[in-house]
């Protein structure tokens, strides 16, 4: 469908367009809000917080430290692997300033996945967490890496509480082991040495790439999305087009529990609300529930970024459910499915609907929102401004409302490309600019889409598709179900089964129980043939379940 389409379904106050063009790379948006909202906290973490002026000379003095103190060119790559700590912003907008690539990479990677990302992306430069310094130190010399900048979490705190943040990590926790890495440079002493000198900074043309955004991994290797300043700068202001109807500038607090180094909280805390002269506060370690909710204790906060999986986590709490939440107004989801059972919980906890979307990294990653003020759930909402969706079968035909096909995207957060990839690329992208998503979704009369599930997902019982999140979410409104994983198995008269592997709550549900629910619930070829109660599912870093794990083991063990 076009543009034209979903604008004709707008509600009052969703922008039909916004202008994409408005700025001509990153490094002016933020140069420029930087010194707009210059006494406005940017970022706080760990009770440390960071002003926009403060933000602005630390990542002044990281450009400078770049261009002065290294060989590094504009157009190269430096990796960043840190989580939700206060450097990461100074690190990722000092290196743009620089002109340099940021590759966001994942603190929780392997040493195999970062040496696949380090040499894929041809980074130059590192910048990394003490935490982590035992994998660089054996990885680096299977690299081109020519300067490690190491950091520790209390690193950019007063220096009592530095002193105090790490040393009980280091010698209490144990959670910084011995390292030696050649020629390293503390991130403190990069600061220092920046801090006196100056810098040209780069401007960017709106086609340059300005984040190399390694895909999950989940579908086989990883790859960089290209993403580019036009990218990123459209989807903040396609972004802000849907929240400025709730969302106040300068005045807004938002939870950022999601990395930064995954683009659904880049764009979200490091585009939108530094355009809006907003306050994130940053949870390093969100499985850490207690910590978190110490840190929402303290906290009067106006809007939450999340996604399924922590909803759950969060309303389980005691602590969590009496906290004080009369100035949320905005819950925003995304990353996977929202089951009706976490909406309605969030909901009757906090008050507060919750507006999921959906994106993916190849989109810098946002491409349909609920309108804040028409929020339907079970639906990812309507595109955003100057995006068309559609959906198409095996052969490419474009399919008619109401049927499920897989959802194709055109608009100007669409990636580049995969770094130096061109067949993958060919193989995701069509000449004339459609993204072809690998979801089965269904466009609604509405103008409201609706995802089915992954395609390669699908599960075929005698002839039937059966799509994973439907079963899930029947599953996990059982008030005795914590979470819930469904995959096909293979079987000699259907072709296919659904397996459920289960989370509960209560020892005494058993396998039968919950086959008799999903029989009241789910016609009979949806309805799980075998349930395997699990402690726990594996988890991607920012809580997405593994369903191709637990497939893979399922296959290992049937061998």
């Amino acid at each position: 469908m076009n543009e034209q389409f979903f604008q004709e379904r707008y509600p009052e106050g969703y922008p039909k367009t916004v202008n994409v063009n408005e700025f001509t790379c990153i490094t002016e948006i933020f140069e420029g809000f930087v010194k707009r909202f210059a006494d406005r906290p940017a970022f706080t973490c760990l009770g440390q917080t960071m002003t926009y002026a403060e933000l602005d000379a630390k990542s002044g003095a990281f450009a400078a430290y770049l261009q002065n103190e290294t060989d590094l060119q504009a157009g190269d790559r430096i990796a960043v692997q840190l989580p939700n700590i206060l450097q990461y912003p100074v690190v990722v907008f000092g290196a743009m300033r620089a002109g340099i690539t940021v590759v966001n990479t994942n603190p929780l990677y392997t040493e195999r996945e970062m040496e696949h990302q380090f040499n894929d992306s041809g980074a130059k430069a590192l910048v990394v967490l003490a935490n982590f310094g035992d994998k660089v130190e054996r990885v680096l010399p299977k690299t081109g890496i020519k300067h490690v900048i190491v950091t520790q979490v209390g690193d950019l705190h007063c220096p009592l509480k530095r002193t105090l943040i790490n040393s009980v990590l280091k010698y209490v926790k144990k959670e910084v082991p011995s390292y030696s890495i050649p020629g390293v440079t503390p991130l403190r002493k990069a600061l220092s040495k920046g801090k006196g000198q100056s810098f040209s900074s780069v401007l960017a043309k709106a086609d340059d790439v300005a984040v190399l955004q390694y895909t999950g991994g989940t579908t086989g290797v990883a790859k960089g999305a290209m993403l580019t300043h036009g990218n990123l700068m459209a989807n903040m202001a396609q972004a802000y087009g849907v929240f400025k109807q709730i969302m106040d500038e300068g005045v807004e607090t938002v939870i950022c529990p999601l990395p930064l180094y995954h683009i659904y909280a880049f764009t979200m805390h490091c585009m939108v609300l530094l355009q809006t002269g907003n306050h994130s506060i940053l949870i390093p370690n969100p499985r850490d529930i207690p910590g978190f909710i110490k840190t929402l204790q303290k906290t009067e906060f106006t809007g939450f970024v999340g996604l399924n999986t922590l909803f759950v986590a969060l309303c389980a709490q005691e602590d969590f459910r009496a906290l004080d939440f009369s100035k949320l107004k905005l819950t925003v989801s995304g990353g996977m499915a929202l089951t009706k059972a976490a909406f309605d919980e969030w909901k009757a906890v906090t008050g507060c609907e919750v507006a999921e979307g959906y994106g993916m990294t190849e989109t810098s990653p946002v491409v349909s929102f609920n309108p804040t003020t028409r929020i339907k759930q079970g639906t990812i909402g309507m595109p955003v401004a100057n995006t068309a969706c559609k959906v198409i079968d095996e052969e490419g035909n474009e399919l008619p409302l109401g049927e499920a096909g897989e959802l194709c995207v055109k608009g100007p957060q669409v990636m580049k490309g995969y770094w130096q990839r061109p067949e993958a690329t060919a193989e995701t992208m069509t000449e004339d600019g459609w993204l072809k998503t690998g979801d089965m979704a269904v466009i609604g009369e509405d103008g409201y889409l609706k995802i089915v599930d992954r395609k390669k997902d699908m599960i075929i019982v005698s002839g039937f598709n059966v799509y994973p999140n439907e079963v899930e979410d029947v599953v996990v409104s059982h008030k005795n179900l914590v979470e819930a994983a469904a995959i096909g198995i293979p079987d000699e008269k259907s072709g296919e089964a659904v397996k459920l592997f289960a989370v509960r709550n209560d020892p005494a549900l058993t396998e039968k129980d919950v086959i008799a629910y999903c029989r009241e619930n789910l016609t009979a070829y949806k309805v799980p043939k075998v349930v395997e109660f699990r402690d726990e599912l594996p988890k991607t870093n920012v809580g997405k379940i593994l369903r191709r794990e637990l497939r893979d083991e399922e296959l290992g063990n049937a061998q």
